[in-house]
C-alpha cells in the first residue's frame, strides 16, 4: 500500500456541497506597497535589502504548522478549494528552491487543484542562502498581493524559522531564537499580523513510522533518479563537497547520498537487481539516514512549535492521531476519520475567525 505523499485526496465520505457566501468573510485592508528583494524568482539581484516595515492595520493571516507529513498541504488544499477562496505561501525552506521535487516532497501541480502557490520552487539554488530574512520580505510581498485580490492567504509549512521571521513585529536575523541556549521568554509575541494558527499534530511513534514508509514511497516514485540527476549536474561535478554548500545542498537525501555517488557515479547505469553487495549496502545505508534525519527533522520541528506555544502563541491543535493510525492500518475510513477530526474543525475555526 502506498501512502499518500504530498496531500491527503478528498475523503470519499464528502458530500457537503459549497453554501458559504465568501463576500461575508472579508473587511477592508491596508496593505503595503510591494518592496524589492536581493532574490528575484529563478534569478539572484543583489545582495541587500531593507528590512519590511509593521502594518499600519493587521491583516488577517492563517497559518497551517506541523511537523514534516502530518497532511499540512492536504488541510490547506482542502480549505483553499471547499471553502474559502485562497491562495498558499509555502514556508517550507527547502521547498522554495526550483529542483528536487521529490527529494523535498514539494506538492506536485496535479495535487494543488488550481489553488496558486507561492515561493513555491521559485528561486535558483545558487550559491546564496535564501535566509529567514529574504523570507520575511517575499512572503510579506505575496501576503499584500492575495489580500489585494480579497482571498484568504494560508501560509503552510514546516520551517518554523521562516514562520518566525515573517510574523514577528520585530525580527532580529541574528537571534536564533529556537537555540536551547534561550528560553521561551526569548520568543517574541507580538505579531505583524492578526494569525490564525492551526497546528496539525499526530503522536510521535506513529508520525515516526509513517515517515519512514513514506521515504519508502518517495524512492518508488523516483527519488533516487532524481537525486543521481542532480549529482550528475555541472554544479555537483563542480562541488566537493555538499557540506559547505548552501540551499538545496541540505535538503535531506542529498548529504545522505554523498558516499554513495562519489563511489557510484551517476554516469555508471546499472540495474538494482545486479548491485554487487557492497553497493547496495552504501545505498541501504543512504537510506537509513534518510529516515533516521527526518524523524529528527520531525522531532526538532515540534520542539519549536512546542516553544511558540508556551512563548503566548495561540496555537490550535488538531490530532490527526486516529487518522494516520488508520492510514497505517491500511483502513480506508482514514478519510472520514480526517475530515470529521480536522477538517471540519479547521473550517470552523477558520469561519470564526475571518467572520471576527
Amino acid at each position: 500500500m502506498r501512502l499518500f505523499l504530498f496531500s491527503p485526496p478528498t475523503p470519499a465520505c464528502y458530500h457537503h456541497q459549497q453554501q458559504q457566501h465568501y463576500s461575508s468573510f472579508y473587511s477592508p485592508f491596508l496593505h503595503p506597497k510591494r518592496r524589492r528583494s536581493r532574490w528575484r524568482k529563478t534569478v539572484m539581484a543583489s545582495t541587500s535589502h531593507t528590512p519590511a516595515p509593521a502594518h499600519s492595520k493587521k491583516d488577517k493571516l492563517v497559518v497551517i504548522m506541523g511537523a514534516t507529513g502530518t497532511g499540512k498541504s492536504g488541510l490547506s488544499i482542502d480549505l483553499a478549494t471547499r471553502f474559502f477562496p485562497s491562495e498558499i505561501i509555502n514556508s517550507d525552506k527547502m521547498q522554495v528552491y526550483k529542483g528536487l521535487d521529490i527529494t523535498t516532497n514539494k506538492i506536485p501541480s496535479h495535487k494543488r487543484h488550481n489553488v496558486p502557490h507561492h515561493l513555491l520552487g521559485e528561486f535558483v539554488p545558487d550559491d546564496v542562502e535564501f535566509t529567514p530574512d529574504d523570507f520575511r520580505l517575499q512572503a510579506d510581498n505575496a501576503i499584500s498581493d492575495i489580500i489585494s485580490r480579497k482571498k484568504t492567504p494560508l501560509l503552510v509549512g514546516g520551517s518554523n524559522s521562516f514562520i518566525y521571521s515573517l510574523l514577528v513585529q520585530e525580527y532580529d536575523p541574528g537571534l536564533n531564537v529556537f537555540d536551547d541556549r534561550f528560553d521561551s521568554d526569548s520568543v517574541s509575541s507580538s505579531l505583524r499580523y492578526n494569525c490564525c494558527f492551526l497546528w496539525v499534530d499526530s503522536s510521535l511513534q506513529l508520525l515516526y513510522d509513517y515517515l519512514n514508509k513514506r521515504v519508502d514511497d518517495m524512492l518508488e516514485s523516483g527519488m533516487f533518479e532524481e537525486l543521481a540527476e542532480f549529482f550528475d549536474s555541472d554544479r555537483m561535478r563542480n562541488n566537493n563537497s555538499v557540506s559547505l554548500g548552501v540551499g538545496l545542498l541540505k535538503a535531506i537525501g542529498v548529504p545522505e547520498f554523498e558516499r554513495y555517488f562519489k563511489m557510484y557515479p551517476p554516469a555508471s547505469v546499472e540495474v538494482k537487481g545486479e548491485w554487487d553487495p557492497v553497493r547496495r549496502g552504501v545505498y541501504q545505508e543512504a537510506v537509513r539516514e534518510i529516515k533516521e534525519n527526518t524523524r529528527r527533522l520531525a522531532k526538532r520541528q515540534i520542539d519549536k512549535i512546542l516553544k511558540l506555544e508556551r512563548a503566548g502563541w495561540d496555537l490550535r491543535r488538531l490530532d490527526a492521531t486516529t487518522a494516520f493510525r488508520m492510514l497505517m492500518n491500511g483502513d480506508q475510513e482514514w478519510r472520514c476519520v480526517w475530515e470529521r477530526q480536522v477538517v471540519e474543525p479547521s473550517v470552523k475555526i477558520v469561519k470564526r475567525f475571518l467572520d471576527e
